[in-house]
């Protein structure tokens, strides 16, 4: 995914540069690859799969949370009434 992000900006800087830099291009494009390679390794990217994966996870995790939190209500109320039945 990446090396076709990084592919597709370097066919468009080469598309963009002036006829005098052409004699150049195989450098500019080398230099530019090893640039973009390098910003998107550092950035620790993560595919369109992953992220969805994750997001998958985390709105599960979510779910059970609030179910959880639910019970807990729940049971700290009726902990609340037999404290109050107990008290009177």
């Amino acid at each position: 995914m990446v090396k076709e992000k990084i592919e597709a900006i370097l066919a468009d800087v080469a598309s963009a540069l002036p006829e005098d830099l052409q004699f150049f291009r195989k450098d500019i494009e080398k230099n530019l690859r090893a640039t973009l390679n390098a910003t998107f390794s550092k950035m620790e990217l993560v595919t369109r799969e992953e992220f969805d994966i994750q997001t998958a996870s985390l709105q599960r995790t979510r779910t059970q949370l609030d179910a959880l939190q639910e019970k807990l209500s729940k049971l700290e109320e009726q902990l609340d009434k037999t404290k109050n039945y107990t008290d009177t």
